[in-house]
């Protein structure tokens, strides 16, 4: 199967650095930084209800008999958290609707075979485990992924959004609500689709073959849409903006020593946060940092520099707060965190 190397999210941290140091280079636009997850194995990918006061995320629980991602709604003021899944095999890329809803996932609980996959993946970390050996992480691009709508209070059936057979993940909406973009390879390659929220009306957007195209975002306007795609080298990510309708699209980041993933909009449609990572010694492990970019200008600004990895930034509906996903001091299980944002000023 078909599988891209994203970032080492838990493994054994790089040469120490000086925590004040660090921490003081982060606070030039991270300040108040807070840890808002807890007791998961890992947990991570989250994304602000739009009044702000919940998120959505993926997290693997303990003791379930299930190690793959489920998808979790929480309430930031108190903590109290609810699964939304099914439970049941991985899920992935939780995204709240605009009016706050409705929920949408990629799930895979319908493969027949869902149960034997979670047996063999506790037995192959056995394994692991025995033989000391730490695996990369990457990500499978799971043919029973399907697109689901739930109730953002958990409440209702499951109501699914797609059925090509293959991949169809990493949804998100547009901000009026109407549309979804996503990811699926139900043409034999990993493109981008746009289709209404209800599922009906889907179009192709990208038509680069042989390579993966996904993490889609529309812009807040809705006129374009951000993604990352290793068209020009297999695993090496770069970021791409193309407009909604198909046209202009265009390559942000042409750094083939590097991977750029994670993509998401600033507020005013000139600005991006985004995660990357130095690949060019592979006997140095590349450890991945968040950045902010001017996409007019390509001038770019580093916002973190934890010695853990830190990935899949997102902004709050008001756009003074970041969420990301972190092992911060690279030894512990990735959580997610919020800091204050203030802009790198461009």
């Amino acid at each position: 199967m078909y599988a891209i190397i994203c970032a080492v999210w838990t493994c054994c941290a790089p040469p120490s650095a000086n925590e004040t140091d660090w921490a003081k280079a982060e606070a030039a636009h991270l300040r108040n930084i807070k840890q808002v997850t807890f007791d998961f194995v890992r947990a991570g990918e989250g994304y602000f209800s739009p009044d702000g006061k919940r998120i959505v995320y993926q997290a693997e629980e303990k003791d379930t008999g299930n190690p793959f991602y489920q998808i979790f709604i929480q309430e930031l003021d108190t903590g109290k958290r609810m699964r939304i899944s099914p439970g049941i095999g991985r899920t992935t890329c939780a995204y709240f609707s605009p009016d706050g809803k409705k929920v949408i996932f990629a799930s895979s609980h319908l493969d027949p075979d869902a149960r034997k996959h979670q047996e063999a993946e506790y037995k192959q970390r056995e394994e692991d485990r025995k033989a000391g050996r730490r695996r990369r992480y990457s990500w499978d691009f799971d043919p029973y992924m399907q697109i689901f709508e739930i109730n953002a209070d958990g409440s209702g059936p499951l109501k699914q959004l797609t059925h090509a057979k293959g991949y169809n993940a990493e949804g998100s909406y547009s901000s009026d609500g109407k549309h979804i973009v996503f990811c699926s390879n139900r043409d034999g390659h990993l493109q981008l689709y746009i289709m209404n929220a209800d599922g009906s009306n889907v179009r192709q957007l990208t038509h680069a073959p042989n390579c993966y195209n996904g993490g889609p975002f529309f812009s807040p306007d809705g006129k374009k849409v951000i993604f990352r795609s290793d068209r020009k080298e297999k695993d090496r990510l770069q970021l791409y903006v193309i407009n909604s309708d198909g046209t202009g699209e265009k390559v942000l980041t042409d750094n083939d020593r590097w991977v750029y993933w994670a993509p998401y909009w600033y507020k005013d449609g000139k600005h991006i946060v985004y995660t990357a990572a130095d690949h060019s010694n592979e006997m140095v492990r590349p450890n991945y940092d968040l950045y902010w970019m001017n996409i007019e200008t390509g001038k770019t600004t580093r916002l973190t520099y934890a010695p853990g990895q830190d990935v899949l930034p997102v902004f709050s509906p008001d756009y003074t707060k970041i969420m990301w996903t972190s092992s911060r001091d690279g030894r512990s299980p990735t959580q997610l965190y919020i800091a204050d944002f203030i802009p790198p000023q461009d």
